[in-house]
């Protein structure tokens, strides 16, 4: 990452010429960061600086918002080159982001070859392996011996994404087998490659998940992963890089959804319009959701006026036990998200959530009872009983359901992170409130106390 003072460095540069000659022998990376700091005015001054070699991998780096200004700004001829040279995956994912009339122009101005390719990938849906793979791998016949592998990967696949691994395949391009650079380097260059070439391979589907490829690819430590359609052909690989990518994504969709942020995709630096619209309509439903722990309290209003302390316990009750359900959300839904647990194992992570449950449920309401000692009047002492109690009931409820729902939710394969804090939290608060109050109202109707 382009630190803060080689930021400060390259903008205090006045001349453009050594301000290019800075850019040209930047990492792609730390260049794509440094002209997306820049304000919008000067980022295509900036991009048209760079090499006609390096412009395509820059490019790369670049966020979808500049990628799109850029296609804009640019000259026809510039933007088809840059899109030429760059991989099939990449660009997809830029043609994800461009309005359809740019997109259709630049397909049809790519060459035949990267045209297939590009439409082959923009064919499958968002978030498959099909969507994030590129068509760009190594593939050698099985009657190929080491030493002519070798000659056709320095000759023909010097562009490819990888060339870590040689995937073995027939005329029909059914996958055979793999082999690794490594055993082609250290084997006897007269030795048949097929006989290198694990035959047990893992591969995913075209339609598989991504986030399952991801789970896959770190199980396995693999550099690539195969990806083959439903006659098993060959389509294309999954790089490690595109799995970093795929982590980060899901990670961010995750805790964002987790927050209540609508598509889990909204970026710090979006627009202040784009952050309402991500934020704003699920606040909305929340002061709609909370109505209804409101309601739990208003039928009660003259037992709060009997005993006051309650106004002082119902904050602590209703923020102890949506922190409970918080911490059994939040294990859960990473439990999930990193194949540690599977919607099979809903009842032994229940037994554990429960009995670490009926600890923690014993200490709070033990807590919350002795508080309630400490600040009520002596003739409402008896009030931290029911306190005590209430709490305990509501951490087990809690642990239970932010542990429960996401299995479910997952098991009927939809998104655990829509079990966000917020909507847990509301719950948790009409429960507690409307049981809190309704036994502190028992008891005095029922038991003259007070």
């Amino acid at each position: 990452m382009l630190t803060q003072d080689r930021r400060e460095a390259l903008l205090a540069i006045e001349g453009l010429a050594s301000l290019k000659t800075e850019l040209n022998n930047m990492n792609p990376a730390d260049a794509g960061d440094y002209i997306a700091s820049l304000p919008p005015k000067d980022q295509a001054i900036a991009f048209r600086l760079l090499a006609k070699s390096r412009a395509a991998s820059v490019f790369e780096y670049l966020p979808s918002e500049v990628q799109e200004m850029l296609t804009e700004s640019l000259h026809a001829r510039e933007v088809q080159a840059i899109v030429e040279q760059m991989s099939p995956d990449d660009r997809a994912e830029l043609f994800d982001e461009l309005p359809a009339r740019v997109v259709k122009r630049l397909l049809t101005q790519l060459s035949p070859s990267e045209r297939e390719a590009t439409a082959l990938i923009l064919g499958y849906p968002e978030g498959t392996a099909g969507r994030v793979m590129t068509t760009e791998y190594v593939r050698l016949r099985q009657d190929l011996t080491v030493s002519q592998a070798i000659q056709k990967i320095r000759k023909l696949d010097q562009d490819k994404e990888t060339i870590y691994y040689a995937y073995l395949t027939d005329a029909e391009r059914q996958l055979l087998g793999v082999v690794s650079l490594r055993q082609l380097l250290f084997a006897e260059p007269d030795t048949p490659v097929r006989t290198l070439a694990r035959e047990t391979i893992i591969s995913v589907p075209t339609t598989a998940d991504q986030e399952e490829v991801a789970r896959l690819m770190k199980r396995y430590d693999l550099l690539a992963m195969p990806v083959v359609d439903l006659e098993g052909r060959l389509v294309g690989i999954v790089t490690v890089d595109d799995v970093v990518d795929i982590l980060e994504e899901e990670a961010t969709e995750d805790i964002q959804k987790l927050s209540g942020i609508i598509g889990g995709d909204e970026e710090a630096l979006s627009s202040p319009i784009e952050t309402v619209k991500k934020r704003l309509p699920w606040l909305l439903g929340n002061i709609a959701l909370y109505m209804g722990a409101a309601s739990a309290i208003a039928p009660f209003q003259s037992t709060i006026s009997l005993i006051p302390v309650l106004a002082i316990i119902m904050p602590i009750l209703a923020n102890t036990s949506g922190n409970v359900g918080n911490q059994a959300i939040s294990v859960t839904v990473r439990g999930l998200a990193t194949g540690e647990v599977n919607p099979v194992d809903v009842f032994k992570i229940l037994r554990k959530e429960i009995l670490a449950g009926l600890v923690n449920a014993a200490a709070l309401g033990l807590v919350l009872g002795l508080l309630t000692l400490i600040w009520s009047r002596p003739e409402e002492q008896w009030v931290g009983i029911v306190a005590a109690m209430v709490m305990a009931v509501n951490v087990l409820v809690a642990a239970s359901l932010g542990t429960f729902l996401p299995i479910i939710l997952k098991r009927f394969k939809q998104d655990p992170a829509l079990v966000s804090p917020p909507l847990l939290t509301t719950t948790l608060d009409t429960f507690g409130f409307f049981t809190f109050l309704g036994l502190t109202s028992l008891f005095l109707v029922y038991f003259k106390v007070g």
